[in-house]
């Protein structure tokens, strides 16, 4: 199995922005962690990172047939982008939606998510863990139902 992990807007500034709200571990340390759990239940990953919006929905559309999921952490644009939506509708690829912090708990605004939509699931406020597990629920899938 191959998962594209997909990190949005302002993820490549962790261990900095927010400290309280993020943590102290870095991009880098989020990326080694998602390896070594993919590694450890036996699926292929690649992680990227986009601050645009554009660029996001690029990668949604070049992982067409070449994955067999999407994780996918927007970061703000889960609340305001229709277009990354409709990307991950176009491409009919699992998804998996990733928020760092439980973004239902935050302000009124993070409480709206445009991805939500479309997942077959959603990991919320499990810090950088949330990430093995959005991993994790592939199997799930794969083991039950088959992809």
């Amino acid at each position: 199995m191959k998962i594209l992990v997909i990190n949005g807007v302002n993820l490549n500034m962790l261990g900095i922005r927010e400290r309280s709200l993020y943590g102290d571990q870095t991009y880098p340390a989020l990326v080694k962690k998602i390896k070594a759990h993919a590694k450890s239940i036996g699926v292929q990953v690649k992680c990227v990172q986009y601050n645009g919006e554009g660029e996001i929905c690029t990668a949604i559309q070049r992982a067409y047939k070449k994955y067999d999921g999407i994780v996918i952490n927007p970061g703000a644009y889960t609340h305001t982008s229709i277009a990354i939506l409709d990307a991950l509708k176009s491409v009919s690829i699992p998804t998996v939606e990733v928020h760092i912090t439980d973004v239902d708990a935050r302000e009124e605004f993070r409480k709206v998510s445009y991805v939500s939509l479309y997942a077959f699931a959603r990991v919320i406020g499990k810090g950088l863990e949330g990430y093995c597990i959005a991993l994790d629920k592939f199997k799930e899938k794969t083991e039950g139902h088959g992809l």
